[in-house]
């Protein structure tokens, strides 16, 4: 059964590391904290934007707690505090309407996060709006979107989580979509362009669902998001679309449907290698990466990165296999150096 515990302290009591977190110069409302919360959630009436969030873990009794919030994202891997003991960590957060998906609904006005873990602790919480966090923005697919519901989850929703307080993640990656309709759609394209601030990492995965889309066409769409994010300031990084779980009898994933190699013979990683090459544009071989990961775990362990135990599904991840996945996006960031090593969590 779940331990429940919030330790109420008043003003006067807050920890150093909380009562020193920095307000914006102009603003003069007190920062919103635990009042805001209950046992098991927080609610905060903000507006769009991005807010660093510190909180206190832990109490009388040994606890472990992770936050998620928003759609289902996770911001705070669970984190384990001994008897008597609290922590304090941070994360920033993209606040947005829709706060999930594009294309999807609305969601809930302003800034809710949810207290999860065996046994969740949280002493204290602090939200002000982030002074000059650094922004990664995601564009993709299902495979990478911020999944309305159980079972499913992409990457990107999972992403925040290896990030500390400093970067946020601004997931604009939508189900269904294509090179083709991502450019097409001013919820898409047009709303992640003007949101491209100079030094933004936008990190570009769209594969899986352009099937019937020909070799010219698809490395065109591709040179103009790359060109779109420079034009702004932006820096582009290509991702590799993450493997299907279709495996040959010998255990390899070498065909077509495994590699994304669509009904016309346009192989996706191949097109996006090329171009990452071509124009010297980052590249995150998530192909490589997913297809290595999953031929290591076989038939039957890689079930549990994909959904096929619950929906006979090997092209959608599981909440672990995108956690597993968003873990190797994490690596390959560090690697390339394209985010500082000190607001990357490991482990």
């Amino acid at each position: 059964m779940r331990r429940f515990t919030i330790a109420l302290l008043a003003a006067v009591t807050l920890s150093t590391a909380l009562s020193t977190a920095p307000a914006q110069a102009h603003d003069r409302t007190p920062p919103l904290g635990i009042a805001n919360c209950t046992a098991t959630a927080c609610h905060f009436d903000v507006a769009p934007g991005t807010y660093d969030v510190m909180v206190r873990l832990g109490g009388e009794a040994a606890a472990s707690t992770a936050v998620t919030g928003e759609t289902r994202r996770a911001l705070l891997p669970e984190t384990a505090t001994a008897a008597g003991q609290t922590v304090t960590r941070g994360f920033t957060v993209n606040v947005r309407t829709p706060e999930g998906e594009p294309t999807g609904p609305d969601g809930t006005p302003g800034l809710d996060l949810v207290l999860g873990g065996t046994a969740p602790a949280l002493a204290d919480i602090r939200v002000t709006p982030a002074r000059h966090a650094r922004q990664i923005l995601l564009v993709g697919d299902s495979t990478v979107c911020d999944q309305p519901g159980d079972p499913y989850s992409g990457w990107g929703q999972q992403l925040p989580q290896y990030l500390r307080a400093g970067l946020s993640v601004a997931n604009y990656a939508d189900s269904g979509e294509s090179t083709v309709t991502y450019l097409g759609n001013p919820q898409l394209w047009g709303t992640v362009r003007s949101l491209i601030r100079p030094g933004d990492l936008v990190l570009i995965q769209l594969a899986h669902n352009d099937k019937t889309t020909d070799e010219a066409t698809y490395r065109a769409n591709l040179e103009t998001l790359v060109a779109g994010v420079r034009e702004r300031g932006g820096r582009p990084v290509l991702v590799t679309p993450v493997v299907r779980r279709w495996f040959n009898a010998d255990g390899t994933l070498n065909n077509d449907t495994a590699l994304l190699v669509n009904g016309l013979g346009v192989n996706h990683p191949a097109v996006i290698r090329s171009i990452a090459d071509e124009q010297d544009v980052p590249l995150i071989d998530l192909t490589d990466r997913t297809k290595t990961l999953v031929e290591s775990l076989g038939v039957e362990g890689s079930k549990a990165i994909y959904l096929y135990n619950e929906k006979r599904d090997n092209t959608h991840t599981s909440v672990h296999g995108a956690t597993v996945y968003a873990g190797l996006v994490r690596d390959e960031l560090v690697a390339r150096h394209l985010v500082p090593a000190a607001l990357v969590r490991v482990g």
